[in-house]
């Protein structure tokens, strides 16, 4: 998969793995990385498929409806990626912690929903539940950051409250920040993804 790979000042933290929205690539979220944890290893990655030119993690039947052959074949490419940059960097496989937005954030709840252990922690801009369909491994204690938009037009607030009580249910720890606007990315949920990140990493 295309990346980009930056080695950070302290090994001993998280490896941010970073996971653009439709239509980004690797250099999309880098500076919500150096928001998040500036002394943190970065791992970028472009998703493999292309819709109408613009680059995602999975094919989309229509907006919102998941291709979902398509999803569980790219969740355990990425999965198997991860495997083999955390060989080829020299990281801890167990230590990485996803960013994504909106379909990125869709493939980094995929990997929870397929993968026990896949993260060590995770942070959701603009989620929707990946599948319904699946026994979910357990997620015990797992931190998890969602932020939202109360007036987002392509994800309902239901969604996203359904998609907290299954990861919770699981055993994640979720913390779940609305914003007053729509589908877009502000800095209040970037700022408030710091803070939790802080809160569960940093210490």
């Amino acid at each position: 998969m295309k990346h980009y790979f930056q080695k950070g000042k302290d090994a001993s933290k998280p490896v941010l793995l970073l996971l653009h929205g439709t239509g980004g690539n690797e250099h999309s979220l880098l500076q919500i990385a150096e928001m998040i944890d500036p002394d943190a290893s970065v791992l970028s990655v472009r998703g493999n498929v292309l819709e109408h030119g613009m680059p995602r993690f999975f094919k989309r039947l229509s907006e919102g409806v998941f291709d979902l052959d398509d999803l569980e074949l790219r969740t355990k490419e990425l999965n198997d990626f991860l495997n083999n940059a955390s060989v080829e960097y020299g990281f801890d496989r167990q230590n990485i912690v996803a960013v994504g937005y909106s379909n990125g954030a869709n493939i980094a709840g995929s990997l929870l929903f397929y993968f026990e252990e896949a993260l060590k922690g995770v942070v959701l801009f603009h989620p929707m539940v990946p599948r319904r369909d699946l026994d979910i491994p357990s997620m015990d204690q797992l931190p998890v950051f969602i932020g939202a938009g109360v007036n987002d037009p392509l994800i309902k607030m239901a969604e996203t409250e359904e998609l907290k009580e299954i990861l919770e249910q699981n055993g994640a720890t979720v913390t779940l920040f609305w914003e007053n606007y729509g589908h877009q990315l502000t800095e209040a949920e970037v700022m408030n993804a710091a803070k939790w990140y802080q809160e569960n990493f940093r210490k």
